[in-house]
């Protein structure tokens, strides 16, 4: 948990906050989709929360390489998530309703990265394996493969 979320944590305790966040569509060439593994055996995009001074590129270009080792080479916002359907609790009992800013992402992977604690696995789904996901993401978008990447590097 970065500082800021920790302080605002002290702040309300359990209670629900809106938290910014970020998630990211990531294909290899058969048009798979990519998904991490967290630690309580749930299915993932590549996603977490906007930091205190980070643009949402930024925030998505370093959840790509923490999580799975992409170094992002473009990055492009598809689609704005929010209300209800975004709510979600914690194991510690922490409540966030998302907004999520849903990115389309392309880049190679580090060899040497180190991937945080979060990530248990990386794997690519075919639409018809598609594990499910907590958020309500539409699995139409997600598989979509006419989402082009525009010209776009990630924000220095």
């Amino acid at each position: 948990m970065s500082p800021y979320y920790h302080w605002l944590r002290n702040l309300v305790g359990n209670k629900r906050i809106l938290m910014p966040g970020v998630a990211g569509i990531v294909h290899d060439e058969q048009g798979r989709l990519l998904l991490q593994r967290k630690g309580d055996g749930t299915w993932s995009l590549p996603a977490g929360a906007i930091e205190i001074g980070e643009t949402p590129s930024e925030a998505m270009a370093r959840e790509l390489l923490e999580e799975t080792g992409i170094v992002a080479s473009q990055l492009r916002l598809i689609e704005a998530f929010g209300g209800s359907g975004f709510r979600y609790t914690y194991s510690n009992g922490h409540e966030v309703e998302y907004v999520i800013l849903l990115f389309y992402c392309t880049g190679q992977i580090q060899p040497d990265a180190v991937l945080d604690n979060e990530t248990v696995e990386l794997k690519y789904f075919p639409k018809e394996e598609f594990p499910g996901l907590q958020l309500p993401y539409p699995i139409e978008l997600l598989y979509a493969l006419d989402i082009s990447v525009t010209n776009h590097p990630p924000e220095s």
